[in-house]
């Protein structure tokens, strides 16, 4: 997957954040098997589990500009290496905590916190910034492909040791994980010594984001990717639990299904960022987005089965997150990569907003309704909705002032 003709520095970041993102993602999408065990151990609600991932996904966007404009001025080793404490933090909090209120909060938080500097936001920063520009949208797919690994490879293996070892001994270990694998990879992030071109660009943080927040096309793509991470995190959270209620009792198959997303979302993910090298990433994102509606269409009116559900994971599988490397892709075109973590991190931050929506939502409706029915028509009507709004974006660089001075 390395390609022998990039340069070795790329070669060893892209091998770096590759590891580090397959656990930090692959850890993070299993949490909803902890979501039947964690709530009838404490007698709570579905409500209660559901509100302590949102509020994770939400402090993880809430975080993302901040880890971004650390990366993007600390460089990304130290700001991961942070995370990954925080992360281990929230870990045991999960396995500690006994209050609801304090485990929405200490796990929200920390390991929401923790997500912001492990995951996309930092890596981002340091992979565009180490890529040549016909090289980056190639990285930022296997960066994609990366995270979707680890779904893959993660997921089967915390459903065993849930099962083998009790679900806060499962807990104890992926902290551990953190510690003794993540930590010692955050030395080989060596920021690449900055282009001369740079050096022409004195724009501050502040004008950064004036002007990225002044563009008709960012504007659109933060509402595009809200939409993201309101369907993504509603199917992970949810999926198993919504198995379960159409009467496939068998874990194994919600297990297989999600593995199947994180199988099918590494080709996705790594073909997303070869297409948006030679075709415009704005139609690529629409047609993922229409083809999430339509899969999800397929898959609710139409009868559950083994065979649908493994029809309808490796489908969206291939879609998850396709849209990550060619988002990315078009904020490095449109801006640069100077301060390509803090603005990745801001449309980072409404594909929070939807996942905390989307988890919270499926898990209040479902009380309220004893269904997820509103809940998946409602990841229908945003699909056909951000399929719309992305293709007028341009990803024509921008032309500023100073540039045109010189």
């Amino acid at each position: 997957m390395f390609k022998t003709d990039r340069s070795p520095q790329l070669n060893t970041v892209l091998f770096a954040s590759g590891v580090i993102l397959s656990i930090a993602m692959g850890v993070r999408h299993g949490f909803g098997f902890w979501l039947y065990p964690i709530s009838q151990h404490h007698e709570w609600t579905r409500e209660t589990y559901s509100l302590a991932m949102a509020m994770q996904n939400l402090m993880w966007g809430l975080f993302g500009p901040f880890a971004g404009i650390a990366a993007d001025k600390l460089g990304a080793a130290r700001v991961v290496f942070v995370g990954a404490l925080l992360y281990m933090a929230g870990l045991l909090c999960m396995a500690l905590v006994d209050n609801s209120d304090w485990f929405i909060i200490s796990s929200g938080v920390l390991i929401g916190a923790g997500l912001s500097c492990t995951a996309f936001g930092a890596l981002t920063g340091i992979i565009g910034r180490t890529a040549s520009m016909t090289q980056r949208s190639w990285a930022f797919g296997i960066l994609g492909a990366a995270g979707s690994f680890g779904q893959f490879a993660m997921i089967p293996v915390e459903q065993q040791l849930i099962s083998a070892m009790g679900w806060q001994q499962a807990l104890y270990l992926l902290a551990g994980m953190l510690a003794f694998i993540i930590m010692p990879l955050t030395f080989l992030l060596r920021e690449p010594v900055a282009k001369a071109s740079d050096e022409h660009r004195p724009q501050s943080i502040t004008e950064a984001i004036r002007e990225a927040f002044a563009h008709r096309s960012f504007q659109l793509l933060v509402c595009g990717y809200f939409v993201c991470g309101f369907q993504v995190v509603f199917i992970g959270v949810h999926l198993p639990s919504y198995l379960a209620d159409q009467g496939i009792t068998d874990p194994k198959l919600a297990v297989m299904a999600l593995a199947l997303i994180g199988l099918f979302n590494i080709f996705g993910s790594y073909y997303a960022g070869k297409l948006g090298g030679i075709m415009p990433k704005p139609w690529i994102l629409s047609a993922i987005y229409f083809a999430r509606a339509l899969f999800i269409a397929l898959f609710i009116f139409t009868p559950v089965s083994t065979t649908s559900v493994y029809i309808f994971a490796a489908s969206m599988g291939f879609l998850w997150l396709s849209t990550v490397p060619l988002t990315n892709g078009v904020v490095a075109s449109i801006f640069g990569v100077r301060y390509l973590s803090m603005l990745s991190g801001f449309v980072f931050f409404s594909h929070q907003v939807g996942s905390f929506l989307g988890v919270w939502l499926g898990g209040y409706l479902y009380t309220l309704q004893g269904s997820y029915q509103t809940v998946w028509m409602i990841t229908i009507a945003l699909g056909i909705f951000a399929g719309l709004i992305n293709l007028p974006i341009s990803e024509s660089a921008i032309t500023r002032k100073e540039a045109i001075a010189a």
